[in-house]
């Protein structure tokens, strides 16, 4: 199979690249040592983008700042309906470049331009709630204590928070965390994935513009080795909100106990959608089809794994072929493509290769299974693996690829053992229209969320997070801003003192 890139694509892309710097401290500036990094993008094969990249001296001078930002500046102590207003402010800002930001996601991520407007539009709305918890942050009060004693327990913002960004969702992961911090009253020190900056950086412009103080919000540039790992390990740092790999995860976790920061970790999934016979079956195709190749399956959501009953897997999977066969891969930039490029040629290689260790396993590639040949880029077919037992690594292992592992049950209950059968628990998914079935596979399954007869729907309202190896904490939902702080209990006595614990 091959693929044509637009020409007028082709030459989008090569109107740049545009040089992207770093934000310490207020001002834009290159990384001391001077090191320096480029992105290709990975539906045309083009440099795109260039940056400053920063060093351990840049964590340094960025972390300086915010903490200085936090111990003397106005930002913690402003009412809560001023830092609520700069989210407002950021959140029109972001509405206002919806179209460049989401250009920017889509050539530099690989991602589709409709499904990049999408994700800028979802990441104004969470700014737009994390300025309505702002408000509503509060502590509590304890009468009941005695005649003689009042306390209160205040909520404060925790400090400074070094906030770590994959490369998938480069703009909609860092709308997860970054306005919940700044509404608790945090400074943070920002690192996007080195392969796709730019709409990170473009935030802080559209920060400053909204008025945010100096040294608030602080971004740096560059790799895991040369900034992230200082980030994580900055004695002036209080707290690390990191999305990634459940392997860098658990290396951070270790890093961020050396100094005991608080942290929240949002990492790998390799999520069921479980459909038993009764199920709404055209809908539950869709939403599997939707959910193995959304964003050419680099989701940490992604619905990797189909769990079908067997009475009906072999019309299920005809119909999910037929289904499939109308997705479209193409150009990123492309009004009409479903599904875009893989990251990058490394990344679509591991793809292939779990694909070919799945068939030496035993399993049959059911779809797809190859690359896509363009010309420029690099794009695979959404691939659909048949015959999948539990133990094989393909039913086991996070691919982060338009990769559907299918596995068959008879019983509920084996259902259930299959979908718990990985280390992994972020989400799933249960399609039935019996309400006892869909609540027991609810409850039975240890994820953070269970979709019923629905997939991969998000709101800000709802919290995220998951269980197992796929993370530590909550994103989003009404505790997002309590997660950026911490409780300090205050107690006043009232009157002489009654209580003498020697005598007087």
């Amino acid at each position: 199979m091959t693929l044509t890139i637009d020409s007028a694509s082709l030459i989008e892309a090569k109107s740049g690249p545009r040089r992207w710097q770093m934000l310490i401290d207020g001002k834009w500036t290159d990384g001391e040592v001077g090191l320096e990094g480029e992105r290709v993008s990975p539906g045309h094969g083009i440099v795109v983008s260039r940056y400053a990249f920063g060093s351990e001296a840049d964590v340094n001078r960025a972390a300086i700042a915010a903490r200085r930002a936090f111990h003397r500046g106005p930002w913690p102590r402003m009412k809560a309906s001023e830092r609520a207003a700069v989210l407002l402010k950021t959140a029109d800002l972001i509405d206002s470049r919806r179209e460049e930001i989401a250009r920017l996601d889509a050539i530099e991520s690989g991602k589709p331009i409709r499904q990049a407007r999408g994700e800028i539009a979802g990441a104004a709305d969470i700014w737009r709630y994390a300025a309505s918890l702002a408000r509503t942050l509060h502590g509590e009060s304890y009468a009941n204590l005695g005649d003689h004693m009042l306390g209160v327990v205040l909520r404060e913002p925790v400090g400074v928070v070094s906030i770590i960004t994959p490369w998938n969702f480069p703009f909609l992961i860092v709308a997860q965390k970054l306005p919940f911090a700044l509404a608790a009253g945090c400074t943070a020190i920002v690192k996007p994935s080195e392969m796709t900056s730019a709409s990170t950086v473009l935030l802080g412009e559209l920060l400053m513009q909204a008025g945010l103080p100096d040294g608030v919000c602080n971004i740096v540039l560059g790799t895991g080795p040369e900034v992230g790992q200082h980030m994580v390990q900055h004695p002036s740092v209080d707290m690390i909100s990191f999305t990634g790999s459940t392997r860098v995860g658990k290396a951070t976790v270790a890093a961020a106990a050396q100094t005991l920061k608080k942290v929240s970790m949002e990492l790998g999934g390799k999520n069921a959608q479980i459909v038993f016979p009764d199920a709404d079956l055209e809908a539950a195709v869709d939403a599997a089809v939707f959910g193995a190749f959304f964003n050419a399956g680099e989701c940490c959501n992604a619905g990797s794994r189909l769990i079908i009953h067997e009475a009906i897997a072999k019309d299920f999977l005809a119909a999910f072929a037929e289904r499939a066969a109308k997705v479209r891969v193409g150009d990123p930039l492309d009004e009409a493509s479903d599904v875009g490029a893989i990251i990058t040629p490394a990344h679509l290689a591991k793809i292939g290769n779990a694909v070919t260790d799945a068939a030496a396993d035993g399993a049959s590639v059911f779809l797809g299974g190859a690359e896509i040949q363009s010309g420029a880029g690099q794009y695979m077919a959404p691939t659909v693996m048949s015959g999948v037992k539990p133990e094989m690594a393909i039913a086991r292992d996070e691919v982060f690829g338009p990769v559907l592992s299918v596995l068959e049950f008879d019983r509920i209950e084996e259902a259930i053992h299959l979908a718990e059968s990985t280390d992994y628990g972020l989400s799933a998914g249960v399609w039935s229209r019996d309400l006892d079935t869909a609540v027991t596979v609810a409850r039975a399954v240890r994820t953070g969320t269970v979709w019923v007869n629905t997939f991969m729907d998000g709101y800000p309202e709802l919290p995220f997070g998951g269980m197992k190896q796929s993370g530590l904490g909550r994103e989003l939902g009404k505790n997002a801003v309590e997660d950026y702080s911490e409780a300090k209990t205050i107690q006043f006595h009232r009157g002489p003192r009654t209580a003498w614990w020697v005598g007087n």
